[in-house]
């Protein structure tokens, strides 16, 4: 039983620092669509533009973060990358312009890219394998318990009147207790491994792309909601604290997590994934129609805007753990980073879109019609998964 020990020290310490990454991350990003059209009069489109480089820069760095983890050793590229990450928070602070402040978001994208690949990578390398679900499920739930502080904290500074500056320092200074954890984080050694001729399959893995179709179609959707919700909720005149929508969606997961990762270990990573998706279809359509249910009633819009974030953390938080289970399963011992790479360059690129076509949709007609196209994606999503995807997982696992 010892080495299926998952509690050490070095667990507790990657957990501590992937929280801290994601607080000083999570704290930024109901923000910074307000930061765009304050500081710099950005329009909706302008915003979806920018705030996308952020994604598209950390696309373009993910495969080849996966080959570089499966090639060098990780711990050193892990701590190298969440120093440029922890360092960006400063050129905020100095960025004057907004081509200057594209340029920073872009170099945060490419970190944000190497670090996330780099930590997930290697918590799975120190724990054992017969609890990965179950330790992946903790090692998310760190983002999620972020997610629920960092929003929240940060729009409670917004509305405070606290300056952009500052805000910016608080993300900073999140940052560094983390790189600090990272530190001390002990990995095993890594012998070195035989390496082919380059080719496709070092960068992205090739029998992970089915499932990563399926996590790119819900990704977009999510990546509109985080980063556009208040200012739906703003449109549609609904009046509430929406930072609370984050912490309602953590605590959805947190809760969700902690019984799906075990699920998951007991190998029923499909069946997890089918019931996340079913609960994200309901989530979206309900998101999309506050618009029509607010005229009627604020009182229950309200209470149906807070019930779909707890709805939505739920449904992800199940299908977290099992989308990165599913996707390392596919993958040899010496690909579990291309494996991690190709698992969060999927859900990049749906953010991504998410972003562009959130704030595209909201230019040329409202949030909830963003919202409504979301939702259709996850059913295409759905479909595609039993379909597809589930059938080509169980011919081509390896574990």
């Amino acid at each position: 039983m010892a080495k299926d020990r998952l509690i050490t020290s070095s667990y507790c310490f990657v957990l501590a620092a992937n929280f801290l990454l994601y607080f000083g991350f999570w704290l930024l990003i109901p923000v910074l669509p307000f930061y765009l059209a304050e500081i710099f009069q950005a329009s909706n489109a302008t915003i979806g533009i920018v705030l996308s480089c952020y994604t598209a820069a950390a696309l373009c760095i993910r495969p080849f973060s996966g080959y570089l983890l499966d090639t060098f050793a990780r711990k050193p590229l892990y701590l190298f990358a969440y120093f440029v990450f922890m360092l960006i928070f400063g050129g905020y602070i100095i960025a004057g312009t907004l081509t200057s402040f594209i340029l920073f978001r872009i170099i945060h994208g490419i970190s944000f890219g190497m670090v996330t690949v780099g930590g997930n990578t290697v918590v799975i390398d120190i724990m054992p394998s017969s609890r990965r679900g179950e330790g992946l499920g903790y090692y998310g739930l760190t983002n999620n318990t972020a997610m629920s502080v960092g929003p929240m904290f940060g729009l409670f500074l917004h509305d405070a009147g606290v300056s952009f500056a500052s805000i910016f320092c608080y993300a900073l200074g999140s940052c560094a207790l983390g790189f600090l954890c990272a530190s001390l984080v002990k990995t095993p050694y890594k012998p070195p491994v035989k390496r082919e001729p380059l080719s496709l399959d070092r960068f992205i893995l090739l029998k992970g792309i089915p499932a990563g179709v399926s996590l790119l179609l819900l990704s977009i959707p999510y990546g509109m909601t985080t980063n556009y919700v208040a200012m739906y909720a703003h449109e549609i005149g609904l009046h509430t604290q929406t930072g609370f929508f984050f912490t309602c969606m953590a605590i959805g997961m947190a809760v969700s997590r902690i019984f799906s990762g075990r699920q998951v270990d007991r190998g029923r990573i499909t069946q997890v994934i089918m019931i996340g998706l079913y609960l994200v279809i309901l989530s979206f359509f309900l998101l999309a129609s506050c618009v029509y249910l607010i005229k009627w009633n604020a009182a229950a819009c309200t209470v149906l805007f807070f019930s779909i974030a707890l709805l939505i953390g739920i449904g992800f938080g199940i299908m977290f753990p099992a989308f990165n289970t599913l996707f390392v399963n596919l993958a040899p011992n010496s690909q579990r980073g291309t494996a991690t790479s190709t698992y969060l360059t999927s859900w990049d690129v749906g953010i991504g879109i998410g972003m562009l076509a959130g704030g595209y949709i909201a230019e040329i007609s409202t949030f909830d019609k963003a919202y409504l196209v979301g939702a259709c994606l996850t059913v295409v999503s759905t479909l595609y998964f039993k379909n597809k995807v589930t059938p080509h997982y169980h011919q081509n696992k390896l574990r």
